[in-house]
């Protein structure tokens, strides 16, 4: 084997062992269609930490363009314990149209104590249906 084609294999390797023991922030369901008789419609997620410390995240919501659309988030923030996840309702309005694409984001926001400043973001994909 060439050494170049050796050193590939090798750090595939190390990634793949590495990857299997770290976490990854999520959020459930990643993706859902949800019918409506009103003039909006609400989507309830499930942000999750699966960190061994807790973290704290802020519930945004953009549209199909990740453009930020006015929502109602209870509660838009939280601080999730060590391995928790905690329901977050979403309520969005239709506005002119019947049909609406968004995404509900789980955003994590540094501790201003931590040195660390990484925002990591994970974004679930709505289609939401006004029925007449």
């Amino acid at each position: 084997m060439r050494p170049g084609r050796l050193l590939q294999v090798l750090l595939f390797a190390a990634a793949a062992v590495t990857a299997g023991h770290a976490g990854a922030q999520s959020m459930s369901p990643m993706r859902g269609t949800i019918s409506s008789f009103t003039e909006e419609f609400a989507v309830r997620v499930f942000p999750r930490n699966p960190y061994r410390h807790p973290i704290q995240v802020a519930i945004r919501v953009y549209d199909q363009d990740f453009r930020p659309i006015p929502a109602r988030i209870s509660p838009p923030t939280m601080k999730l314990a060590a391995g928790a996840a905690r329901s977050v309702v979403v309520v969005i309005p239709f506005g002119r149209n019947n049909e609406r694409r968004v995404r509900v984001c789980t955003e994590s926001v540094p501790f201003p104590d931590q040195k660390t400043r990484i925002r990591a973001q994970i974004c679930g994909r709505f289609l939401a249906r006004r029925l007449r």
